[in-house]
């Protein structure tokens, strides 16, 4: 979304663990201009979650479904000039930002639901799966110490 993501996440900090009625009815009534579209946002994150439970065969109860995570990453940023007096000009930054929304299923008691697959993730760009950090096999052998050089002394 044209949205800086410092914006976005003023919106999305408010329906952080809410329920999906609950976090709906915020965002109906949050007075800022990107909580028109998180809300289409989670409204196609619970879509999902419907269609996992009626087509895929999923249990999925979507009256226990909260927002368990809600992102905003920077996007790419486009590099703008307005003309300046003089002949000069003013560069200026538009950002984008990058949305996503994890639903989850609880129970009554408010314990959450084992499920087999993640119930829901919705972003603007698809989700990579992170890579693992590269560990180096230490080796057996001790290292040795280098020695330690004089320093030579200046002449005058």
């Amino acid at each position: 979304m044209r949205v800086s993501p410092q914006k976005a996440r003023l919106v999305l900090n408010l329906i952080k663990g809410q329920r999906v009625e609950s976090a709906r009815n915020t965002l109906a009534f949050t007075k800022k201009r990107v909580a028109a579209t998180v809300g289409k946002l989670l409204q196609s994150a619970i879509d999902n979650a419907n269609f996992l439970s009626t087509e895929k065969g999923l249990d999925v109860e979507l009256d226990n479904l909260y927002v368990k995570s809600a992102v905003a990453n920077d996007g790419p940023r486009l590099k703008r000039i307005r003309p300046a007096p003089m002949g000069r000009a003013y560069h200026y930054v538009r950002r984008i930002a990058h949305l996503e929304i994890v639903l989850a299923e609880k129970n009554r008691n408010g314990a959450e639901v084992d499920s087999p697959h993640p119930v829901h993730r919705t972003s603007g760009s698809p989700a990579k799966p992170k890579a693992k950090p590269h560990v180096k096999a230490k080796s057996k052998t001790p290292s040795k110490k280098k020695a330690v050089g004089k320093k030579a002394t200046a002449r005058k």
